[in-house]
């Protein structure tokens, strides 16, 4: 008899034990997040042929085909990068999201570039919900009612939260207004967000977060709730496969992918990033247990490789799109003897030869100007940009021209020439906040390109005590120390004046300012045409101590 019962228990549990693993298998729900970042209007292939809207449509849709439920998102920056946005001003990146699918995207601070009339216009273009929870319009802009700050999305049958956040730094970033705020609370905005959709039962929570990586690995443990961040704006490629310095591919994975995080609470917070220039596409693979926390996940940042091929759609609009540019691209403006670095690893934290050009071109465009001080960060590109390879010494053999479409390629954000006054004083303290990001070799946009002027600066000094000498050219053409209570004739672009990069000083403290001079482009490329063949070179107006 004890015998059956223990055959009949036994029995049982086979019977029980199966379906109670059945039903927790039922419990479990898969996710796969495509993502892009800081695409910047990028919409073809590079030199080597990989990237591209194109390739990436072929992947997405091979990725759909592949799982049930799946999101595709953009952390931000569409706009400004290559001709088509100086042509489209954001309505090509309407037309190829549109094509792509996207399910929603939050802002990067170049999507302000233009102003808050073409940013509405863009999202009035897009069939697909913008989030920015610290974006905050004021009634009468543009853009009012036209962000929103998250939105919760049902993926097969499961309810998706996704809430947008842009970088404060923007209202530095981009132009000026007085009617868009940019919260700096975000760990605040966001878990206020996270707290309300829990209560509501979403239990799956993404971040659409253009902030930069390190800000978005210190931000995840400050909040609980919160399962994956979208990152963005740093352009930094996360990768467990592209992690070998000097492989094949021109880019190094700064860290795993995902980053895993533990957020105040103790759970998993995924971080990704997928690079940029639309060359990496990001596919997060996530399973959630029935409480909504990441239990597995996989994944990584995807090579848009030119051996896949290109989507004939999204192919025939980029090639619709681009027949406008071509004209613009082949209009011959003048020669160059030099090879002219708009690098932005060398013109965020040094003296390059097109910084010297660009500033020495404005200061020519007006004989009242005795200093000009240009951020590295409005220089987006070498000239010229089709060149093949880079000379050793900087140097052609022959003089190479030099067309529009150049010209528009290093210098796409339409700023116009700024002129006002300034005291000595505060030409110092403009150039402590262009030194100020300076960490390491690397920089940021706010790193000062001059002329006019010569500078010398230490990093191994504290912040605010970086400047250690300045000189200004005086009517003789020679090098003076700079006196501080002498008042300057300076000329920047609108962007900075108006305190862009934090260059506050210039907004405070400018006096007799004149905003809408001639176009920063047009006069570049006046300037070539008149002095052509152009030979600028890197001649020690800008020396830093701290390096032999």
């Amino acid at each position: 008899m004890l015998k059956r019962v223990a055959l009949f228990v036994a029995l049982l549990l086979l019977v029980i034990v199966p379906i109670s693993l059945s039903a927790q298998d039922e419990e479990t729900y898969d996710l796969t997040i495509i993502h892009t970042n800081d695409t910047h209007t990028y919409h073809e292939p590079a030199a080597d042929g990989n990237g591209g809207a194109a390739i990436m449509k072929t992947v997405i849709d091979q990725i759909r085909s592949e799982v049930a439920n799946s999101l595709l998102l953009d952390v931000g920056d569409r706009f400004t990068g290559t001709l088509f946005h100086a042509q489209y001003l954001g309505q090509d990146n309407a037309q190829l999201m549109t094509l792509l699918g996207y399910d929603a995207m939050t802002l990067g601070n170049h999507e302000f570039d233009n102003g808050e009339q073409v940013l509405a216009e863009f999202i009035d273009a897009l069939p697909f919900p913008v989030v920015a929870a610290n974006v905050e319009v004021t009634a009468g802009s543009p853009l009012d009612g036209k962000i929103q700050p998250y939105i919760v999305k049902d993926v097969g049958g499961q309810q998706i939260g996704i809430i947008g956040i842009t970088t404060p730094e923007t209202r530095f970033l981009a132009r000026a207004t007085d009617t868009i705020t940019f919260n700096e609370d975000v760990v605040g905005i966001v878990q206020g967000i996270v707290d309300e959709l829990t209560a509501q039962g979403v239990n799956k929570i993404i971040l659409d977060a253009h902030l930069g990586y390190n800000v978005e690995l210190d931000l995840a443990p400050l909040l609980t709730g919160v399962d994956v961040i979208l990152g963005g704006d740093s352009e930094t490629l996360l990768s467990n496969i592209y992690a070998i310095a000097g492989g094949t591919y021109t880019a190094v994975a700064e860290g795993p992918y995902p980053t895993v995080v533990d957020s105040a609470s103790g759970e998993p917070v995924l971080v990704v990033q997928a690079f940029r220039h639309n060359r990496f596409l990001g596919r997060l693979d996530v399973t959630f247990d029935a409480n909504g926390v990441a239990t597995d996940w996989g994944g990584d940042a995807i090579l848009m490789s030119h051996y896949i091929p290109a989507n004939p759609e999204v192919a025939a609009l980029i090639d619709e799109l681009r027949q406008p540019l071509d004209v613009l691209l082949q209009q011959v403006i003048g020669q160059t003897n030099a090879f002219l670095v708009g690098d932005r690893n060398v013109c965020r934290y040094a003296e390059c030869n097109l910084g010297n050009l660009i500033a020495d071109a404005i200061r020519a465009s007006d004989d009242t100007i005795q200093i000009v001080i240009m951020n590295g960060g409005g220089i987006r590109s070498n000239i010229p940009a089709s060149a093949a390879e880079v000379p050793a010494d900087l140097e052609f053999a022959e003089p190479q021209d030099v067309t529009l479409g150049d010209v528009l390629t290093a210098f796409p954000f339409r700023n116009r020439i700024a002129t006002f006054d300034l005291t000595g004083a505060d030409v110092i303290a403009a150039l402590e906040n262009g030194v100020s990001r300076i960490d390491g070799d690397s920089g940021t946009g706010r790193f000062p390109q001059v002329s006019g002027v010569r500078f010398s600066f230490d990093v191994s000094k504290e912040i605010g005590s970086r400047i250690q000498s300045v000189e200004v050219l005086n009517a003789a053409g020679e090098y003076e120390a700079i006196d501080p209570s002498a008042t300057y004739r300076v000329a920047s672009n609108d962007f900075m004046r108006q305190g862009g990069d934090e260059y506050t000083v210039f907004r405070d403290n400018g006096a007799n300012a004149f905003d809408s001079g001639p176009e920063l482009e047009v006069v570049l490329a006046e300037y070539i045409t008149a002095n052509s063949p152009i030979n600028p070179l890197v001649e020690g107006r800008i020396t830093r101590l701290d390096q032999p």
